[in-house]
């Protein structure tokens, strides 16, 4: 007696239902995937953002602490050589005849000036140093100076608003009395984030 062949396999109804079970499990599985890629851009975009806070706030610390240009050519009262104006707002690259980057350069938030002492002679030389904070599209650039020579452009900050920078000094910033400290202020805006507020701070070492 000859025996029937099997024919064993998948149905139909029952291949529909596999696909229907596949769906329902790999949407959620999908989902969860799409969001976590999505915390992990996030995530990386802010701790960029915070790592460029902490650069430019070490930067700009310094900066403030040593801001301070005296002017020599008045009187000494006391011993003491009273101060030029050293803090300018929204200054060109040759604002108050201190040069510091050329004609192209954009316009600074703002410029700290101090007096800088070269040692490196007998006679040791009174310079001019000029620290100039200026955006270059969503970019926040320190450009140093030394006599009008350029010593260094680096990028501190990525992806600033533009529209946000605000400066604000203990006491008028422009005057000959050099404010005690200085603050810039401005928001960062990362794809995949909401703008995260940056405040610099600095004070004045001089007296």
């Amino acid at each position: 007696m000859l025996s029937r062949r099997s024919d064993a396999g998948f149905t139909l109804v029952e291949l529909l239902v596999v696909l229907v079970i596949l769906g329902v499990v790999a949407a959620p599985v999908a989902n969860a995937v799409i969001v976590s890629i999505r915390n992990t851009d996030a995530t990386s975009a802010r701790l960029a953002v915070s790592h460029d806070a902490q650069q430019s706030s070490a930067f700009f610390a310094q900066d403030v602490a040593a801001v301070g240009l005296r002017d020599y050519s008045g009187l000494v009262a006391n011993g003491a050589v009273p101060f030029s104006p050293s803090v300018q707002l929204n200054a060109a690259y040759d604002s108050g005849g201190q040069v510091c980057g050329t004609a192209a350069t954009p316009v600074s938030v703002l410029r700290l000036l101090s007096d800088d002492w070269d040692t490196s002679t007998p006679s040791a030389t009174r310079r001019t140093a000029i620290v100039a904070y200026h955006l270059a599209g969503t970019e926040l650039h320190r450009l140093r100076c030394l006599d009008s020579a350029t010593v260094s452009d680096s990028v501190v900050a990525h992806h600033v608003d533009p529209a946000t920078p605000v400066v604000t000094c203990a006491s008028a910033c422009t005057a000959a009395a050099v404010p005690v400290w200085v603050k810039l202020t401005f928001s960062a805006v990362a794809s995949n984030t909401d703008p995260y507020p940056i405040t610099l701070f600095g004070q004045r070492r001089q007296t």
